[in-house]
């Protein structure tokens, strides 16, 4: 039985519990106590589950991995785990916060502990909105780019009208590819007014770095029936010089062993501080607190190897109209500049910075989560 039809049933119980109550009063009354020891007991046991160390996958190519776990309590039990008689959302059963996840490894560079923190600047909280300036543009729908090329802000407006150059098809394939140039940025562990003066923001640890956010797009993904790969290599340590070209080896080899590969992400984290202290870019969603995000869709001026770097740029300015649909604010302008981050390798190739070094292992799992909704949407849209 499933748990929405096991509280169908409870509900109608309780509905008949309520028109017997005067008759029933008398005998309900002498088991009040047991019923509230029982209920302590599970809302004990049920915390205590739901606290426990979480294995984390780490340093290997998945492909369709899922880590789904199933209720907590027993058949027995759930009745008596406090839910509602509405039906739940599919986000009412929330990922595990990531700070509280324990890695079964950490690697060469895990995270601090609570005790090794060593205060420094200020956590600059703040929203950014609607960019001005010479150089931003709205996009039509929502949105908006920040152009730094040679084009003009017509001429890259135009482009952005463009759908995606590519569709995908109903197949078992992989036909999305998540990956982590600088796997091991990492960010805060929680809100809190000072960011930390001895951490450089990176660990090896899977559960508080760049495989966390991933994680988190590729099951929003596989939810939809979307295949995907999430590469979780590390990149960029022990030595950050050459993490692209290291990457970039990573890739090459999946995208030719599955030519299925429409969309291929590389999924980031910014890193915005001033004098000393770090911003924490934020918007509240669904009551919940995300970490604003930015799209980076490289451009060429003739000496990069990008000559579809246009095609790139229409589904970077689809995906952006689609992520600021679902949810205003989320997004920072799209950057179109000179770079080429490994972009020359699919028409679907962008870089994602989710947050900075300021935003927390919450906010950017949510974010994560709401990126994931938005490109299976968008990707769904555009099937054959």
């Amino acid at each position: 039985m499933t748990r929405y039809r096991k509280r169908k049933l409870l509900g109608g119980i309780k509905i008949c519990g309520l028109i017997m109550l005067p008759v029933a009063a008398s005998c309900v009354i002498p088991g009040i106590s047991s019923a509230l020891s029982r209920a302590e007991e599970i809302s004990i046991r049920r915390n205590t589950a739901a606290n426990a160390p979480a294995a984390a996958e780490s340093g290997q190519t998945s492909y369709n991995y899922r880590n789904e776990q199933g209720d907590i309590l027993s058949d027995e039990e759930i009745l008596s785990s406090g839910y509602g008689f509405a039906e739940e959302t599919e986000d009412a059963a929330d990922t595990e916060n990531p700070f509280y996840a324990v890695s079964d490894n950490p690697g060469a560079k895990p995270y601090p502990t609570e005790d090794e923190w060593v205060p420094g600047g200020s956590i600059v909280r703040t929203t950014y909105g609607t960019f001005s300036g010479a150089t931003y543009f709205d996009l039509e729908k929502c949105g908006q780019v920040n152009n730094q090329s040679s084009l003009s802000n017509d001429e890259v407006f135009a482009e952005s009208k463009y759908l995606p150059d590519f569709t995908l098809t109903d197949t078992d394939e992989p036909q999305v590819l998540i990956y982590h140039t600088h796997t091991t940025e990492s960010f805060e562990p929680y809100v809190r007014d000072f960011c930390d003066a001895s951490f450089n923001y990176r660990t090896t640890d899977p559960t508080k770095n760049m495989v966390m956010v991933g994680d988190e797009i590729c099951k929003e993904l596989e939810k939809a029936g979307i295949g995907v790969i999430h590469a979780a290599e590390i990149h960029d340590y022990p030595s950050y010089n050459g993490s692209y070209a290291r990457s970039r080896a990573t890739i090459e080899p999946i995208l030719k062993q599955y030519p299925s590969i429409k969309v291929a992400l590389d999924i980031h984290r910014d890193a915005i501080s001033s004098g000393g202290n770090a911003y924490q870019p934020y918007v509240e969603i669904d009551g919940r607190e995300a970490a604003q995000v930015m799209i980076i869709s490289g451009c060429d001026d003739g000496t990069l190897g990008m000559p579809n770097y246009l095609k790139n740029f229409r589904f970077a300015s689809c995906l952006q109209q689609q992520l600021e649909g679902d949810y205003p604010g989320f997004t920072r302008p799209i950057l179109f500049d000179y770079r080429k981050y490994n972009q020359d390798l699919t028409t679907g190739s962008l870089l994602i910075e989710v947050g900075s070094h300021g935003n927390t292992l919450e906010q950017v799992q949510y974010s994560g989560q709401l990126i994931g909704k938005s490109l299976a949407e968008l990707l769904t849209s555009i099937k054959k």
